[in-house]
């Protein structure tokens, strides 16, 4: 799996190379801070998920490069504006200091809402399918990445730090599969959608996405708790110093390692359909569940 995931990062970030601008095109400062973030690291995980969708669904790789590198867009613009002071304050991400403590908050509120930009930019240059067309592809990733969504989570997030009244399982879902899992099952659809995935095939990889996506988070909470910063790549125990509500909080490690464990055969069950096209998707939720970062 490591090769795999290795393999597929190295293709992730040539194309990512080649869409956004270089450090040369002016305004250089821009173009550097929007590249300090993409290339520090990550593990690529929902271009990832793109790509092995569109596999999944008798589609190829390559053209699903334009959504994922589009999502990844999304993705770090929405770690940079995180990590912000007026947010959650953090100077450490992906293992190197953050953008505004690199450059400064004006040009890290500027490489984000550019990342952000370029994003849609990037996804125009995907190619329509007989099913979906290119405005079909534009309206997932802006719905997903918008108010009601990843946005909408993380005001909800926001508004629940250090709140006497801790948040119960409805409410702390509902914020995950917004903050989370909406862009994550976002890129899984997206990479179905190129190889013109049927309805049928679609939905299953939203009940996969959103499943994954949920786990993903619960073991985000579990790993926030467990392990050190230097592990992490960013800075451990912030959710509790933040008095943010999460699963170790309201439900313990042991109840939420179960919960991770259900969601995952949740999100393993949906992918029967696909047969052996899935086993990448099945792989990758199945590393998700056991990492330790």
């Amino acid at each position: 799996m490591n090769n795999y995931l290795e393999e597929r990062c190295r293709i992730v970030d040539k194309a990512l190379g080649g869409f956004l601008p270089t450090t040369k095109t002016r305004p250089a400062t821009i173009h550097e801070a929007m590249r300090y973030s993409i290339f520090a690291g990550g593990k690529r995980l929902r271009p990832i998920l793109c790509l092995a969708s569109a596999e999944a669904c008798g589609g190829n790789y390559e053209a699903a490069l334009a959504p994922a590198a589009a999502v990844e867009c999304i993705h770090t613009y929405s770690l940079i504006h995180d990590d912000l002071p007026c947010m959650d304050d953090d100077d450490l991400r992906r293992g190197m200091p953050t953008s505004h403590v690199k450059f400064g908050e004006g040009v890290a509120v500027l490489a984000g809402d550019a990342l952000l930009t370029i994003a849609f930019e990037i996804l125009a240059q995907v190619k329509a399918t007989p099913r979906y067309d290119i405005g079909k592809f534009i309206t997932e990733l802006a719905v997903m990445s918008g108010s009601r969504h990843l946005i909408g989570g993380q005001i909800l997030d926001l508004e629940g730090e250090g709140n006497d009244v801790t948040l119960n399982a409805t409410q702390l879902k509902y914020i995950h599969e917004s903050k989370t899992a909406a862009l994550l099952t976002a890129s899984i659809r997206l990479g179905g959608m190129t190889a013109n995935a049927t309805p049928a095939q679609l939905e299953a990889l939203t009940i996969y996405g959103r499943s994954l996506g949920l786990a993903f988070q619960v073991i985000d909470d579990i790993l926030d708790v467990t392990q050190t910063s230097e592990k992490l790549g960013k800075s451990a125990g912030k959710d509790e110093a933040k008095a943010k509500s999460t699963y170790p909080a309201l439900f313990g490690l042991d109840k939420s390692r179960k919960e991770a464990a259900r969601l995952t055969r949740k999100a393993l069950e949906a992918l029967k359909p696909f047969g052996r096209k899935g086993a990448r998707l099945s792989d990758l939720a199945h590393y998700l569940l056991d990492r330790d970062y």
